[in-house]
């Protein structure tokens, strides 16, 4: 039996515009990438100017470590909401996701060695490989694996850290700046050749993407994306008119407790606990306030009215992730405007706002003339092959 892409008329737009929403965080958050070296200074002590102290410290509480759970859990959704479609029409499911997924890691690879180095997209499909192993357990036994996936490994280490902590010194920091590093991104981003720049982006990539990536994403990515399906196949996205109370909980509860997590290196001192504390369990508690709180106000006609053009983004959300890695890229580095190292964090952040209203506007006109963004078509197109030119052929002849 064929298998066949997803069409328009199965979207659920709270899925995308919870995308686009995503979206919007992660650029924010990857801006600090874009234009400093952030992976080789301590942030919390590296910054001396005023705005830059309070707009990082704005971005580290609100936003940084808690837009790409948000996705990951959207991704695991999308995952499941694929499963049960090919098991009701008895198509194959394993295959076509494993397809998937071996072209979204092809994707990843140039995006990481070719754009920039802050690549999610192999992690993402790495585990999304792994979720074929677990997508067909039920909702409560995989939710329940997946917090226990999560929280012991993260729960022990931080234990095991705040304890060495106390026998190092009571006020150990977790101070990192290494100023060779430093010099050498400032000399390739800002004035390099490209083979200057590849050479660097391979560097960070071993530091952000190896390291951090694929080693993390084990123990914080994979259980991210099972919790999704779990969500996924209790519905809880398409049943959020009839869950307003539980959403409200939720969205109070992890709200507060995320900001609150998030905010102890500030309030109690940059340690390695507190940091892996405010990125884990404060960003992961902050990301479901979110989420409940998004779905809270999708129940609004005028919030739906008013932001129904972010959903678009979120719709084409590859296109979009790729496409503010190249303009992020092209701005500060020296192929493009050379203003790596030369900007203040708040103008980075308005930069990132403006580049992304830019490209809502463009997902807007995109999707008014065509089915899917085009890197997703192509996506889909290396996924499907000639049946999604039969499909596109027949949709054609019925318009």
């Amino acid at each position: 039996m064929k298998f066949a892409p997803t069409m328009i008329g199965e979207r659920i737009a709270a899925l995308d515009m919870m995308r686009g929403f995503a979206l919007l965080g992660i650029f924010i958050a990857n801006m600090l990438f874009f234009h400093t070296p952030i992976i080789y200074i301590d942030p919390f002590t590296w910054f001396q100017v005023p705005s830059d102290v309070e707009t990082y410290r704005w971005i580290s509480i609100f936003i940084q470590g808690t837009f790409y759970p948000i996705f990951a859990i959207l991704f695991g959704y999308g995952i499941n909401m694929q499963y049960e479609k090919a098991k009701r029409l008895q198509t194959p499911f394993a295959p076509v996701l494993a397809r998937r997924m071996m072209i979204l890691l092809m994707f990843g690879l140039i995006h990481a060695l070719l754009i920039w180095a802050g690549d999610i997209l192999m992690s993402y499909a790495v585990m999304g490989f792994l979720l074929i192993l677990f997508v067909r357990i039920p909702a409560k036994w995989l939710s329940a694996f997946a917090i226990v996936l999560y929280s012991l490994p993260m729960g022990a280490f931080i234990f095991l850290l705040r304890w060495m902590e106390g026998l190092a010194s009571e006020t150990a920091t977790a101070e990192f700046v290494d100023l060779h590093k430093i010099e050498l991104s400032i000399s390739a981003y800002a004035h390099g050749s490209f083979s200057e720049i590849f050479a660097q982006r391979f560097q960070d990539w071993l530091v952000i993407g190896v390291q951090s990536g694929f080693m993390l994403g084990f123990i914080i990515v994979l259980p991210l994306i099972m919790l999704g399906a779990a969500l996924s196949k209790w519905k809880i996205i398409q049943r959020a008119h009839t869950l307003k109370v539980p959403l409200a909980i939720v969205a109070v509860l992890g709200g507060a407790g995320g900001i609150w997590i998030k905010a102890l290196p500030f309030t109690q001192g940059p340690t390695f606990s507190n940091q892996l504390l405010q990125e884990t369990f404060g960003g992961v508690l902050l990301a479901f306030g979110y989420m409940a709180f998004l779905l809270l106000l999708m129940q609004i006609p005028l919030f739906q009215v008013v932001f129904r053009p972010i959903a678009k983004a979120g719709r084409m959300s590859l296109t979009t992730y790729i496409t503010q890695s190249i303009v992020g890229t092209f701005i500060f580095y020296s192929y493009g405007l050379g203003l790596y190292g030369k900007i203040d964090l708040e103008t980075g952040t308005w930069i990132a706002i403006g580049v992304f209203v830019i490209q809502v506007l463009f997902a807007e006109v995109w999707l008014s003339k065509f089915k899917t963004g085009p890197i997703e078509w192509l996506w889909r197109k290396l996924t499907y092959g000639k049946i999604l030119v039969e499909k596109e052929e027949k949709s054609k002849q019925m318009s």
